[in-house]
């Protein structure tokens, strides 16, 4: 992040140990253009602590919590203790994905000749619509150039970062299964079934794909892969309805059953 923004209290930052004490540890936030803080040998662990070095040391990279901001002072107190390891591990993934991010920037910013004020500017704007960059090249990578044109960044920027974006982010996914038992006791059962089916795969939508899967009579297994679990869910609801409204019209039945299938 740029060096004139501030932590709030209460979130969560990568800090590199400066000096280690017998009262604390000096950091340095690596997020924060490399601003001072400090954590007290009573925010190193829980309980008490004998040996601070047990703990931290020099050139340590860890992830602190921030309890109290004095700007005026230039002062950051941190805890160590009040990180669980979860969210040790989400904020240091957070953190990398963060660097790569401001790589990739910077890859865009030279092939386009920007300016050091231009690609300040940007930044600032993609940090304060998307919250980081990373989620702003994310976004990018699933919808294309328009997603940062509807935020403000010009036209040519965003054609210019959307093929960095799709070079260096595999576009998340996500798949749910369900079930569909479709049954015909007319002469042609068997025909009125399978226009059942053909109407479930009618249903398309870009960036997603639906599989059918034969189990067993009468049940049938509905897959779909999606960006999204909201988009997912959204294509399994009509496809799975045009199946069963297709059969209940020709006098058949159907029935849908929800399965969570993990990614």
């Amino acid at each position: 992040m740029e060096e004139e923004y501030w932590p709030e209290p209460g979130e969560f930052v990568v800090c590199t140990v400066k000096k280690v004490a017998d009262f604390g540890a000096f950091v340095e936030l690596e997020e924060y253009g490399g601003k001072e803080g400090f954590i007290h040998i009573s925010e190193v662990a829980s309980g008490w602590v004998k040996y601070i070095r047990d703990h931290v040391r020099e050139q340590q990279k860890v992830v602190c919590k921030v309890l109290h901001v004095d700007r005026h002072k230039r002062h950051i107190d941190l805890s160590l203790k009040d990180v669980n390891e979860h969210q040790r591990r989400t904020k240091i993934q957070e953190w990398k994905n963060e660097l790569k991010a401001e790589k990739w920037l910077s890859f865009f910013a030279e092939e386009h000749s920007l300016s050091d004020e231009e690609v300040s500017r940007l930044k600032a704007l993609l940090r304060e619509k998307f919250g980081l960059l990373y989620l702003a090249f994310e976004e990018v990578a699933l919808r294309g150039p328009e997603a940062l044109v509807e935020v403000g960044v010009p036209k040519e920027y965003a054609q210019g970062i959307a093929p960095v974006a799709a070079e260096n982010i595999k576009a998340p996914q996500v798949n749910i299964t369900g079930y569909l038992d479709l049954s015909s006791d007319a002469p042609d059962g068997v025909n009125i079934i399978k226009r059942a089916l053909d109407e479930c795969l009618k249903v398309e939508e870009g960036g997603v794909s639906l599989e059918l899967t034969y189990v067993g009579a009468p049940r049938y297994r509905v897959k779909v892969i999606a960006p999204n679990y909201k988009l997912a869910e959204n294509v399994l609801r009509r496809a799975t309805k045009r199946a069963i409204d297709y059969i209940v019209a020709e006098g058949g039945s159907g029935k849908f059953m929800r399965y969570n299938e993990p990614a």
